[in-house]
């Protein structure tokens, strides 16, 4: 089962990859990089059930938080405001 969650993730990648690279908008890109990082999130978890080690659900927690950040300051970016305000 575990098998058939990780070719579903990969198969969600080469799609986000797909529209960061074809997307006809900055926030198409933007909602693309966003889910990637969830979907690395999904990879994370799952390989640390399937070793059995919570190493991997470490850099999952630590890889949303980033992902959260980064998307938050791209998103102001793109609004095209400065991060002071």
């Amino acid at each position: 089962m575990i098998t058939v969650c990780f070719i579903l993730l990969l198969i969600g990648c080469f799609m986000c990859l797909y529209r960061i690279m074809v997307g006809p908008t900055p926030p198409d890109r933007m909602v693309a990089i966003d889910i990637m990082g969830i979907l690395v999130v999904g990879f994370c978890a799952l390989y640390s059930i399937r070793t059995g080690r919570d190493f991997y659900l470490y850099i999952a927690i630590t890889w949303a938080i980033l992902s959260f950040v980064a998307t938050l300051a791209l998103a102001k970016f793109l609004e095209g405001r400065s991060f002071d305000e």
